[in-house]
C-alpha cells in the first residue's frame, strides 16, 4: 500500500515533517522492489533519519576564521567577504571565536600572523 503525507504507517507519527515525507518516499520505493510491508518501513525510518540529520548537520557546519588584519586580529566567516569584528589583540579575538564555536556548533580556524593554519579547533 503506497503511502502519503496523510496516510502513512503510525510509527512515523513523531518524525518531522521532512523526516517523514523522507521515509514515506522511501518505504513506498522499499515496497515497489518487493520488500516486506514492516522491514520497510523500518528501514525507510533509519535511513531518512540518517539523510534529514545530515542536511540539518550541514546547515550548521560553520566555519570562523582568526586572521592577521590591518595589524589587528579579526574574525571572518569562511567565504565571506567581510570581516565579522575586529580586535586590537589575538587572544580578545580568541575569546570571541571560540564563543562563535559554541554557539553556533561551528568550527575555528586560527591563523598565525603570516597566514598559515596554527590550529582547527
Amino acid at each position: 500500500m503506497p503511502w502519503n503525507k496523510s496516510d502513512y504507517p503510525p510509527s512515523m507519527k513523531n518524525l518531522t515533517e521532512s523526516t517523514r515525507t523522507k521515509a514515506i518516499e522511501i518505504a513506498n520505493a522499499l515496497l515497489e522492489e518487493g520488500y516486506e510491508e514492516g522491514r520497510a518501513i523500518s528501514i525507510a525510518i533509519s535511513k531518512a533519519k540518517e539523510v534529514t540529520n545530515s542536511i540539518d548537520a550541514s546547515k550548521n557546519d560553520v566555519t570562523y576564521h582568526l586572521v592577521p588584519h590591518s595589524g589587528e586580529w579579526a574574525i571572518k566567516k569562511e567565504n565571506s567577504k567581510r570581516v565579522t569584528e575586529v580586535f586590537q589583540t589575538k587572544n580578545e579575538a580568541l575569546v570571541k571565536g571560540n564563543k562563535l564555536v559554541k554557539k553556533n556548533n561551528a568550527r575555528l580556524i586560527v591563523h598565525k600572523k603570516d597566514g598559515t593554519i596554527e590550529r582547527v579547533s
